[in-house]
């Protein structure tokens, strides 16, 4: 009987489709709790020989995930940032691994690590009612779980920067315009469609499309290797400026951020 950890990721079979749902009312948010019952879930479903494939969503229709709590961020604790760091490469980067085709049913908001979890899925489905960011830069921060990285593999540098260093966010149609989506839906319909997905890829030979995964990325993530590490590097960095605490705090009370360039 495939589990889970804690009660903010679900999981339930679909023939032979894992449908984990992150359940963290109320905008999904990662923590402590979260990241590690997703990548333990991963390391069981890869040990389960009749799961093909593997489908993410989020609770309810109005976020995807909102990526993780700022309240963890706010007094600018650099052990918290580390661990945080460290939770957040195991947990994503296990489910990149996953050897089956994983789908991101992206359903509402997919904000800062709510889209890196996207971005660490072989595919996505956007409904078009959707917003996509990574806004960690607004309060201080950057994207620590493969954002920098996997989303310019995607949509390119440009793309990517407009989103990172500009902070655009990006509804559904743009999103399928530059490769962000795979396929996009009406709302309410992204989770039927990547289960649809899923159940087209079960007809293929798991150990093959294993294989083929394993080629596909294996020139990207001679290139990602290093990129991971050096983002969570840095990201536990931006703890020793006061941009850092200056950004989250502002985000939390609700005002404008002072920048001071220290």
């Amino acid at each position: 009987m495939i589990h889970s950890t804690s009660d903010k990721i679900k999981v339930e079979l679909r023939g032979h489709t894992a449908l984990v749902t992150v359940d963290n009312p109320a905008a999904n948010t990662w923590d402590t709790e979260s990241l590690p019952a997703l990548r333990d879930l991963v390391a069981e479903l890869n040990a389960v020989d009749s799961v093909f494939a593997l489908v993410l969503t989020g609770a309810g229709d109005k976020f995807f995930s909102a990526g993780a709590d700022l309240k963890l961020f706010a007094d600018g604790d650099t052990a918290v940032a580390e661990e945080m760091g460290r939770l957040f490469g195991e947990a994503f980067e296990a489910l990149a691994d996953f050897r089956g085709v994983s789908i991101a049913a992206v359903n509402g908001f997919a904000m800062g690590g709510g889209l890196e979890v996207a971005l660490a899925c072989d595919l996505r489905v956007v409904a078009e009612n959707a917003k996509l960011a990574l806004p960690e830069a607004r309060v201080g921060l950057l994207p620590c779980a493969g954002g920098t990285q996997r989303l310019a593999w995607l949509v390119g540098e440009g793309w990517a920067k407009r989103m990172i260093l500009c902070n655009e966010r990006i509804d559904a149609a743009t999103a399928g315009r530059i490769g962000l989506a795979e396929e996009v839906v009406p709302a309410g319909e992204a989770l039927d469609r990547a289960l649809a997905l899923a159940e087209q890829a079960a007809q293929q030979s798991p150990t093959s499309v294993a294989h083929c995964k394993q080629l596909i990325h294996a020139a990207r993530d001679k290139a990602l290797a290093d990129g991971l590490v050096g983002e969570r590097e840095r990201f536990v960095e931006l703890f020793s400026t006061e941009d850092q605490r200056e950004g989250v705090n502002a985000f939390l009370e609700k005002r404008e951020p002072v920048w001071k360039n220290r």
